[in-house]
């Protein structure tokens, strides 16, 4: 399995994610929420940050199934999918993972034909890794 290139500004993403828990970054001044994480807010340009809990709730807003799979290490789990997750109470946060049928499933878990865009999904974790399933 490939892990995430983790950097100093998103290194709370992960570290939430070891506990199951789906924390976006804060702009400790003005509340608006950003993803990915970086240093500075785009709204209102403060360093101050906090990491606040989303539901996990959202839909589809975009996937794709790669054919054949573009990293060798995913070739055994192919056809699998990668979707991209638009928030519930953060529409302009968009998440990548996959859709699996269960927490820990496999990638390639979930026919990539019942995929559909607008589906609404919610994160569950395996190994610190969000994933999505059929809400």
């Amino acid at each position: 399995m490939l892990e995430p290139v983790k950097d100093a500004t998103g290194t709370p993403f992960w570290q939430y994610a070891a506990r199951g828990e789906l924390r976006v970054q804060a702009c400790a001044d003005c509340g608006e929420l950003r993803f990915p994480p970086r240093p500075c807010c785009p709204h209102c340009q403060s360093f101050e940050d906090e990491w606040r809990p989303v539901s996990g709730r959202g839909r589809i807003w975009s996937y794709v199934v790669p054919h054949p799979p573009l990293l060798p290490d995913y070739a055994a789990q192919a056809p699998y999918n990668v979707i991209v997750v638009e928030l519930e109470e953060a529409p302009r946060i968009r998440l990548v993972g996959n859709l699996v049928a269960a927490a820990g499933a496999a990638l390639n878990s979930l026919d990539p034909g019942r995929i559909r865009i607008g589906a609404r999904v919610h994160v569950v974790f395996s190994d610190g890794l969000p994933q999505w399933v059929p809400a």
